[in-house]
């Protein structure tokens, strides 16, 4: 592979860590130098840097600045563009990439990409299922969990790397090129990020840059964000397939008359009834629809793509049933980070009797929507964290039960003084984590042992 040269990592999240890791094992190989800057100095971050210290990178922790040149800068998802840190990282790096390009101009793999504002994780993780159904070897990277260059140091032409893809990740790429893309939905999230919904929409679109003739887009057109660019994508002679809920297209995946189905030059192939499936909600149709389409494409044939719909399992933190306490049903959802992830859980219980549980660190959106929604469904909110005053003036006037809460071990408590018997209690906080939280994964996991230390619990 082409040598490297000087290399400066930013940011030590999962990501980073994985990173730095790789490089420093190519020291006096592919690698000059390694040198890791995270503006933050925690104990944990400690621990992570005295590994990378002892395979010979160079770690500055609470700095963000840097000395010297280098070759390749490799960037961390967290780091917002217009921090102090990436600034002063594009005056000393020739280039600056994110670790799923790094990780793929590393790789003699294929890749398929999945992206969008919600559902990536489920996406992804049924997509890898749907392969490895079919006899194809593949496995989940990038966001959902496993950073992608450690799967690719032992990764082979004979592996499918399915990414799940943030907007974050694709605005740093330059050659990243999957043999399928699959955009879910665009519904603004990451403004404080971007800068704008405009320039998160133009990363986002990013996963197509490379596509060529001999590749697939998989784009839902039922969202109004991701449908326009179904036509712009095909204009450049790329094969599309169009996944909606409520109406077929040619070469398309929709639902006919009950079923999970692809629309194909051989006719339609019918797959699995939408109540066959075991995740939950009108948007994981739409998630398995597009999943399905991608492993087709990629040669899986309708028998492995049923028996892969019916087997897949919910997983963790995405509308994960997680026991029953206090006469109610407890959903952990602390991967909805963003009001449109909340809509969609909350389509996901129809009738049901729902309390829902808002809160943690607000992204730049607006609850307004949000508020209305949840007060036309809802038979009570509990609000919690630092979001929890903003989201309350959204609720001002609402028809419905109200209640704060400054932690989320108290919102559950007051949750359990407010269910009704039979109804759902959902974590779909619309809000990221890092008020309270590492992440939502501690979030959802905190919020799992708090349902836990309720059970057995009777209604109030």
């Amino acid at each position: 592979m082409a040598y490297l040269g000087d290399m400066l990592v930013l940011g030590l999240g999962a990501s980073g860590v994985a990173a730095a890791r790789y490089c420093a094992n190519l020291l006096g190989d592919d690698v000059a130098s390694v040198l890791v800057v995270d503006a933050a100095d925690t104990p944990a971050l400690r621990v992570r840097a005295e590994e990378l210290s002892a395979l010979g990178a160079t770690v500055s922790l609470g700095s963000d600045t840097m000395a010297g040149r280098f070759d390749l800068c490799i960037a961390s998802p967290g780091i917002p563009p217009h921090s102090k840190l990436m600034s002063a990282a594009r005056e000393c790096s020739a280039r600056i990439v994110s670790e799923i390009e790094f990780a793929y101009g590393r790789s003699a793999c294929p890749w398929v990409a999945v992206t969008g504002t919600n559902g990536k994780t489920t996406t992804t993780a049924l997509l890898a299922h749907l392969l490895n159904s079919g006899g194809i070897p593949a496995r989940a990277v990038g966001n959902i969990g496993t950073p992608a260059i450690e799967a690719v140091a032992d990764c082979d032409e004979s592996e499918v790397l399915v990414a799940e893809v943030s907007s974050f990740q694709l605005a740093l790429t330059e050659t990243f090129h999957p043999r399928a893309a699959v955009l879910l939905n665009i519904t603004p999230d990451h403004i404080d990020w971007h800068g704008s919904f405009e320039a998160y929409t133009a990363d986002k679109i990013r996963v197509f840059e490379n596509l060529t003739a001999n590749d697939v887009a998989v784009v839902d057109v039922d969202d109004d964000g991701s449908a326009p660019y179904a036509d712009e994508v095909e204009a450049r002679g790329i094969a599309v397939v169009r996944v909606s809920r409520d109406r077929v297209h040619p070469r398309g995946a929709s639902v006919v008359e009950g079923v999970l189905s692809l629309e194909t030059r051989g006719g339609l192939i019918r797959l699995v009834r939408v109540d066959e499936l075991r995740i939950r909600g009108p948007h994981n149709v739409s998630n398995a629809l597009a999943a399905a389409a991608a492993a087709h494409s990629l040669g899986v044939a309708a028998a492995n793509l049923r028996w892969g719909l019916k087997t897949f399992e919910p997983i963790e933190h995405r509308l994960e049933p997680v026991g029953e306490a206090c006469g109610a049903e407890w959903f952990n959802d602390s991967k909805a980070t963003n009001p449109d992830a909340v809509s969609k859980a909350i389509a996901s219980f129809g009738d049901r009797p729902l309390l829902l549980l808002l809160g943690g660190r607000n992204k730049g959106n607006d609850f307004t929507s949000l508020a209305r929604e949840a007060s036309e469904n809802c038979h009570a909110v509990v609000l919690f964290g630092e979001a929890r005053s903003e989201l309350a003036s959204a609720f001002t006037d609402a028809p419905i039960e109200v209640r704060e809460a400054e932690t989320l071990a108290r919102a559950v408590q007051i949750a359990c003084e407010l269910a009704a018997d039979g109804a759902a209690v959902v974590l779909s906080p619309a809000c990221a984590s890092f008020d309270e939280f590492e992440n939502y994964e501690d979030r959802g996991r905190t919020f799992k042992a708090l349902v836990a230390s309720l059970e057995g619990r009777e209604a109030t």
